[in-house]
């Protein structure tokens, strides 16, 4: 693998021998590090493999260090395991001195001093990488040709092709389309393991102190000198950290000892306590396999049938809705939302449907804020590059929308600080799930709450300096006033949601000096943010 000027005595010569046999330029992409591929199963002679650490890549939002960190150091792994297989690889680090820093040039490049005669790629995950590519093969004169990753369990199409007809994509009837697909527990062809489909009425228990949740599978891997290469090229990043000890799996064996660790120490109790939230507790019984995954580095079939075989050897341990909660996350959820994703591509990243228009405020990148539950939510995502599903949708998320952000300014957010953030699953679970910018298409109502449930969810409230409890007054929960304003201000969109119909006919009860109270604290909290 050649990296920076670490190229082995005789390289040289090597590459004026292989000039003579190469045929086949095949680009790898950061996310498609994906070792069962097909492409590896023959050690080609007429192969290179190419993969860049490119500024296009690092500067298009800015990126949480870890998360920056974690592909470069995944796929500098990625290529050493095909080196060691005898495959033939062109890898450009971020400072290689023919490194162009973007796609289309670095291929030419390459195409030209290699007299490659055929390009081949594996389909893109983000919509525009794969213009890029389209446009890209439609310059050249040699042969280009497309292939699957080979990693999901659709196609692009599949979800489009399900849903065709109907006026609403209820995520809940593909689920169960793709159990029976895969014969996911399943006692036959019609009924679910346990009776029923979905456990997610189990899944909603609060962590209170027990049971005791183990450490998480972390690593302690030096990554100075990944992050010097980060520094010296100038890349704006966010976050912070730990330079010697990286807790991320960067390999595929790294990433099946977090899955296996997941079964034997987090299945347990991962169904019970999958909404729950504590401000000392970060990972809690998740899994972390997330980044991992959105890598390829592990296949979801094989994540999915090795927890299961784990459930079935201890099922006097581990109850049925421990296993459907984390199944449904992946058969269902995952595949869901990348084929909204293809589906309603490029018009899905514009769409504004809420029309808001206000900033992201300023402690998103700070964590700076008075309200407990925003400050420890958003400090874990600066520190760890992570937080779980319902701390981006009930906090970080709740708050935004209850602010009537944009949903570009949110976007750009969640797809920076993530370490498992893609656009394909941060998009629609950001635009759609979170901030109801597609008008329903993912949500049939807007994921919005008071204090309330915020409360009812996490230890966060008990050390605020705000009261969950509280709807007016200095010390009251800004939640609660902002809940009943975003209901108030955006009451005709509403108006023929059913699912909205009790929450809206509770504002129409509501004292006019009382809402108007409510309203008044909610729009100081959206004018001046910074003083809450």
């Amino acid at each position: 693998m050649v990296m920076g000027n670490t190229a082995e005595p005789g390289f040289k010569s090597l590459c004026l021998i292989k000039k003579l046999f190469v045929k086949k330029l095949r680009l790898i992409l950061g996310d498609q590090l994906n070792h069962k591929h097909s492409w590896f199963d023959e050690n080609d002679k007429d192969v290179i493999y190419f993969m860049a650490e490119m500024r296009q890549e690092t500067d298009y939002v800015v990126q949480h260090i870890q998360k920056v960190i974690g592909f470069f150091e995944a796929m500098r792994n990625f290529a050493d395991w095909l080196e060691e297989r005898g495959h033939f690889v062109i890898y450009y680090d971020l400072n290689h001195p023919d490194n162009k820093q973007e796609l289309s040039k670095n291929l030419n490049q390459l195409i030209k001093a290699h007299q490659v005669e055929k390009f081949e790629y594996q389909l893109p995950d983000e919509y525009r990488l794969d213009q890029q590519l389209k446009q890209f093969c439609d310059t050249v004169t040699l042969d280009t040709e497309a292939y699957d990753t080979q990693h999901f369990l659709t196609s692009r199409t599949d979800l489009e092709d399900f849903f065709k007809g109907k006026k609403t994509f209820t995520m809940e009837y593909f689920y169960r389309d793709m159990r029976k697909k895969y014969n996911m527990m399943m006692l036959t062809d019609k009924d679910p393991e346990g009776g029923k489909w979905n456990f997610d009425q189990s899944n909603r228990k609060k962590w209170s102190g027990k049971p005791e949740i183990p450490h998480e599978r972390g690593f302690r891997k030096d990554v100075s000198q990944t992050l010097k290469c980060i520094n010296e090229a100038g890349i704006k990043t966010i976050g912070m950290v730990d330079e010697t000890s990286f807790n991320w799996p960067t390999s595929r064996a790294d990433s099946l000892s977090v899955l296996n660790y997941f079964c034997e120490n987090l299945l347990v109790h991962f169904g019970d306590y999958q909404d729950a939230m504590d401000p000392d507790q970060v990972y809690l019984f998740h899994s972390r396999l997330s980044f991992a995954m959105n890598s390829k580095m592990l296949h979801p079939l094989e994540v999915i049938e090795k927890v299961i075989d784990y459930w079935r050897e201890n099922r006097n341990q581990i109850d049925i809705s421990q296993i459907e909660g984390f199944v449904r996350q992946i058969l269902g959820w995952r595949e869901y939302m990348r084929g909204i994703y293809w589906m309603k591509m490029p018009e899905y990243r514009t769409t504004n449907t809420l029309e808001n228009h206000n900033k992201l405020p300023d402690f998103y990148w700070t964590a700076e804020t008075k309200m407990n539950c925003l400050h420890h939510a958003i400090k874990q995502s600066l520190n760890h590059a992570y937080a779980h599903h319902i701390q981006r949708l009930m906090i970080t998320g709740n708050y935004a929308l209850l602010t009537q952000t944009h949903p570009d300014e949110v976007d750009e957010w969640y797809l920076g600080i993530y370490i498992d953030a893609i656009e394909w699953v941060e998009i629609t679970n950001t635009r759609g799930m979170s901030q109801f910018a597609d008008g329903g298409l993912v949500a049939t109502k807007p994921y919005v709450s008071s204090g309330s449930y915020i409360n009812k969810m996490s230890n966060y409230c008990k050390s605020c300096e705000y009261t969950a409890s509280k709807k007016t007054g200095d010390n009251a929960c800004p939640f609660n006033s902002l809940y009943w304003n975003f209901l108030f201000e955006k009451r005709e969109h509403f108006k023929n949601n059913q699912r909205m119909n009790m929450m809206m006919s509770l504002l129409d009860k509501k004292d006019p000096d009382d809402l108007q109270e409510l309203v008044d604290r909610a729009q100081e909290i959206i004018k001046n943010p910074q003083n809450f």
